[in-house]
């Protein structure tokens, strides 16, 4: 069966708000779409297609991977290139397209980690998978603390220089090393554009550390990811683990974390959530996006559906003093 030609929304960009990241030129929809789990190997390319088909049709522009995502290694790249042939290639110039090296891709002390040859090499297969000259942001994925930080920021600043990626990000690192970065890659005019870390409700250490305040000074955006800290923060886990769930499976969710105290404050976060008109999960993200400081943040999904109940957290974004009182209350409790 020949698949029609794909016609993206006439009114994709008549729904999604955007926001400025940091001191750039770069406007990023407050919900990115993330393909860490649900777009590799383990979904089929037609359910792939269909949710990033519907994601840009209502203004996600920005498509967040890494070289690893994918259950396999590299297979959400390989399914991101099929979308370039297929349907995406007519309109690259509207999309935001992000990479990242810094985690285990392949065997032997030059796959894993920060070394110069390890990114330059990462990025090179990246864009092969992914049919693409260029990416639009490149990010160091983790710090390395065994190679000189020196040697992993110049091959960022050579990664633009080279015309492979347009912008350099980083993600996760600690606050000095974080605070030497912004410093070397300004002065050599390849400013951080997006600096990425875990966020949510129940994981506020961007906030607690000085990393968020840290680069908001610097002039780069921030954009959160594990936003519901990997589905803790929806109606999934209210009544105990389902069976088909990443938490049964000890994917990346562990059992342990879903103690009583726990599930109470879940339970309360749920009511309160739904006392405003939403969904845990939207109530969650609006926490989030209420911040101006924030930039984007990378939602996963498996499912249309998934999407459309994200996207209606930006309808709700403000909160009162007596909730937020009430937010802090439930999860001291």
């Amino acid at each position: 069966m020949i698949e029609p030609i794909y016609n993206p929304s006439p009114s994709r960009y008549d729904g999604m708000h955007y926001r400025r990241a940091g001191r750039s030129g770069i406007l990023l929809p407050l919900l990115s779409l993330g393909m860490w789990h649900n777009f590799g190997s383990r979904q089929t390319f037609s359910k792939v297609r269909e949710m990033a088909h519907y994601a840009f049709d209502r203004g996600i522009v920005h498509f967040d991977l890494a070289n690893n995502y994918g259950s396999e290694y590299g297979t959400a790249e390989e399914n991101f290139g099929r979308l370039m042939e297929t349907s995406f290639r007519p309109y690259r110039d509207e999309l935001f397209i992000s990479t990242k090296a810094g985690y285990d891709m392949w065997p032997g002390p030059y796959g894993n980690w920060g070394s110069r040859k390890y990114l330059m090499a990462s990025l090179d297969q990246s864009l092969r998978r992914m049919k693409l000259d260029y990416v639009d942001l490149f990010y160091s994925h983790r710090f390395d603390p065994a190679t000189p930080l020196e040697e992993t920021l110049q091959a960022l600043v050579d990664i633009v220089r080279s015309g492979k990626a347009l912008y350099v990000g980083l993600s996760r690192y600690p606050l000095e090393a974080a605070r030497f970065a912004f410093d070397y890659l300004k002065r050599r005019d390849v400013p951080c554009l997006l600096f990425q870390d875990r966020y949510n409700l129940l994981d506020r250490m961007p906030a607690e550390s000085g990393v968020l305040d840290l680069t908001v000074a610097e002039g780069s955006g921030f954009i959160v990811f594990s936003p519901l800290a990997q589905g803790l923060l929806t109606n999934r886990y209210l009544n105990g683990i389902p069976t088909d769930s990443r938490m049964a499976e000890n994917r990346t969710l562990h059992s342990e974390v879903l103690d009583e105290t726990m599930l109470r404050r879940l339970r309360g976060l749920d009511a309160l959530a739904r006392e405003r008109g939403q969904s845990l999960a939207e109530m969650s993200l609006a926490w989030l996006l209420r911040d101006e400081r924030i930039t984007s943040v990378i939602i996963g999904a498996s499912s249309t559906a998934q999407i459309e109940d994200n996207l209606r957290a930006m309808e709700h974004l403000k909160f009162s003093a007596e909730e937020l009182a009430r937010i802090e209350e439930l999860l001291g409790a």
